[in-house]
């Protein structure tokens, strides 16, 4: 299992939609609202590294995600 996190920036007003939006897709286990430099973090589970990559690209193309950053948990896998 490979598992990470993704710490998103969204257009102001749209974070409850983006947390709802993530909390419906197959491998995020948990999305949260945060105060802070960024507005949601989503915790990650995938079987591997490349859908690990592929969920990232999902959530990129999310409307109204301005920016996203990637923590990859150390030995994961």
């Amino acid at each position: 299992m490979h598992k990470g996190f993704i710490l998103l920036n969204c257009d102001l007003g749209s974070e409850e939609y983006i947390v709802d939006e993530l909390k419906q897709m197959q491998d995020i286990t948990n999305a949260y609202l945060t105060f802070g430099a960024y507005d949601v973090i989503a915790e990650v589970q995938t079987q591997d590294q490349e859908g690990f990559e592929k969920v990232i690209a999902t959530i990129r193309k999310l409307s109204r995600v301005v920016s996203t950053m990637t923590l990859n948990v150390v030995g994961s896998e």
